[in-house]
């Protein structure tokens, strides 16, 4: 197998490397997030439960208003806040709240990214290109951790 290579929308950030946690649902700070936990809380989220803290979090659409953007820098403060965010779909709120808590995000890609990115697998989003690339036959284990 190889690397699978998707691009989106030069994004915002830094490169950085992580476990995806992926899900065909929308993002919002505010509404989904225990940020005190780093747990996706919204009992309906199909992430509920899940620890969001150091992964590249690849959801649907942004949703909410400004709170989100503070919430990031916050989140991001604390050592509390997600790799990356990537999403098929944005809003300027998220775009500037990234910016804003210096958090890597790429969006608009030319295929639905939930569905070609499984939770698990290792991936690397890079900004500046607005690329993302899921490597082939590795996912994320304990062992891997010091790669």
């Amino acid at each position: 197998m190889e690397d699978r290579v998707f691009y989106g929308h030069v994004g915002i950030g830094k490169k950085v490397s992580g476990v995806a946690l992926v899900a065909k649902d929308n993002f919002s700070a505010r509404y989904d997030l225990d940020r005190e936990k780093g747990l996706f809380s919204r009992s309906s989220h199909r992430l509920h439960g899940e620890s969001y803290v150091g992964k590249i979090v690849i959801l649907e659409t942004a949703k909410g208003g400004v709170a989100t953007a503070w919430m990031l820098a916050e989140m991001k403060s604390r050592g509390m806040a997600p790799a990356g965010l990537v999403l098929n779909l944005s809003n300027p709120v998220i775009a500037q709240g990234a910016a804003f808590a210096e958090l890597s995000f790429i969006d608009r890609f030319a295929v639905d990214i939930t569905s070609v990115v499984r939770s698990g697998e290792l991936v690397t989003l890079n900004p500046q290109s607005g690329c993302l690339v899921v490597h082939a036959e590795r996912t994320w284990t304990e062992s891997s951790a010091g790669m």
